[in-house]
């Protein structure tokens, strides 16, 4: 294990990141302000201990192993959400403060959009400003940022990627160098949230939350400004330029590369996991408007099946915006959709959940294992689009799926014995653990009320969703630390 080597990573990662502290600090001059002391001491105590931990391993500069990359990826999370919840700490009057900020900061830093703030149209322009600016950050992984801008971590930097990135096939990569990989999924990503902005202010928002709103939907973090999420903006346009751009954040970042590559939209209908994902979500929203209809919450028209559609979405990407109250609407409606925030969106994407790509296999699995009672002998291989899939990812695949099952399931009787009712519980692991953000019950509207220790479960929850559960868990076996 390379600690020495680690710890200067980290503290170079901890330099870097200080920097988007002071990113903030011209909103309080554009909108004449003074929330500046926060950011300045968050700035100078990141990049004080970052500059420490560099300085005293700087010589340190061997090979980073498999369990070095995810053993720098979990720590980085960890102290970097710690660091990033001060301006939170200093901004937000609460009886849990270091708890509150730090779940905030999770929060945002995972894409999770779960927060405890309730007055957000109260609150300083530079903190909605940073609080979005978390969500950009951790929608691609800060760890992938680093290795795209850092040829330093050329080194090794497969570790750190395959830790950070999302989904099953973790080796592939667009480009033949990681560094290159990286920088392409950047630049999609930062352009992506650009066409974004300039779509949200074509469309009525005023500059500011067309910038910031553009942060959470690209990143599918789910953080809105203003407290009523985008019940606030009263547009069916809005809306749909919202779930555009979500269906896009929810995409496979391979496509897109592709796409922007070759100049051309034929892969993105080419590839099994978008058109089950695009046409899944649209039968989805079908169904619900016509319940919502049925039901006499919304009229037969266009405007019913724009409200379903965005929750639909917002939730089966994990973004996590609210246009309307989807836990008060009738019946099973509720509970479908957040069954659509475990599957989440597609593989390499900035959502969360267990991703389209392994429900489709596990589909395709079943479908097998039928087949296979019929006709015992036969040799019948897993494909996806012209490829046979190898048993390690198949394998992989179920292990993965039982894994979160099994976490799922504890957390939420954890979560219960603290004193919380079986449908806040339900929901509240959801949301977390599948980076959902939206809730039902007592987390409706808020994480505010929640206890001090169903709090830390839930930072937990978030984290481990994020880093796709293996990431963190593998921390706790001893063979990760058997020499």
């Amino acid at each position: 294990m390379q600690i020495k080597t680690i710890l200067r990573l980290i503290g170079l990662l901890l330099m870097i990141f200080s920097l988007c502290m002071l990113t903030p600090l011209p909103f309080n001059f554009i909108f004449h302000e003074t929330f500046w002391p926060p950011f300045l001491a968050a700035f100078s105590s990141t990049f004080s201990v970052g500059a420490i931990l560099w300085l005293c391993f700087r010589s340190h500069q061997n090979e980073l192993k498999i369990r070095d990359g995810f053993l720098i990826v979990v720590l980085f999370w960890l102290v970097l959400c710690f660091f990033a919840a001060i301006p939170f700490l200093l901004a937000i009057n609460s009886n849990h403060g270091i708890t509150d900020a730090l779940f905030e900061s999770v929060a945002g830093f995972t894409t999770t959009g779960a927060s405890i703030i309730t007055q957000l149209d109260k609150m300083p322009h530079a903190l909605l400003f940073y609080r979005q600016q978390l969500q950009f950050l951790g929608g691609m992984g800060i760890v992938v940022l680093a290795v795209a801008i850092l040829p330093m971590l050329g080194v090794g930097g497969m570790q750190l990627y395959r830790a950070e990135t999302p989904g099953p096939m973790k080796e592939s990569k667009l480009t033949p160098r990681i560094t290159q990989t990286a920088k392409a999924l950047w630049s999609i990503y930062f352009l992506l949230t650009l066409l974004c902005m300039l779509s949200y202010w074509a469309a009525g928002m005023n500059w500011f939350d067309a910038l910031g709103e553009s942060f959470a939907t690209v990143s599918t973090g789910g953080f809105s400004m203003h407290t009523a999420s985008f019940a606030h903006y009263q547009s069916d346009l809005i809306e749909c330029v919202a779930c555009f751009f979500m269906l896009l954040g929810g995409t496979n970042f391979a496509l897109h590369f592709l796409a922007f590559k070759n100049r051309s939209l034929k892969h993105y209908w080419q590839d099994d996991e978008f058109r089950y994902y695009v046409g899944f979500l649209l039968i989805m929203s079908l169904v619900v408007s016509i319940s919502l209809v049925t039901y006499g919450f919304f009229t037969a028209n266009p405007h019913a099946f724009i409200k379903s559609l965005f929750n639909i979405v917002s939730l089966a990407t994990t973004t996590g915006f609210i246009s309307a109250p989807f836990s008060t609407w009738p019946t099973y409606v509720p509970i479908l959709i957040m069954l659509l925030a475990i599957i989440g969106g597609c593989a390499a994407s900035t959502s969360g959940g267990i991703k389209v790509l392994r429900a489709l296999l596990l589909f395709k699995q079943g479908k097998r294992e039928m087949a296979r009672l019929l006709h015992p002998n036969a040799i019948i291989p897993i494909k996806f689009g012209k490829h046979i899939l190898p048993e390690p990812i198949l394998q992989s695949m179920w292990g993965f799926i039982s894994v979160f099952i099994a976490l799922f399931l504890l957390l939420m009787i954890v979560f219960m014995a603290f004193g919380n009712d079986f449908i806040t519980s339900f929901s509240a692991i959801t949301a977390t653990l599948a980076n959902a953000g939206a809730g039902m019950g007592s987390v409706s509207t808020s994480f505010a009320n929640l206890n001090l220790p169903s709090k830390w479960l839930l930072i937990f929850s978030m984290l481990a969703g994020r880093l796709e559960i293996f990431s963190l868990l593998i921390l706790f076996s001893r063979q990760f630390w058997r020499k």
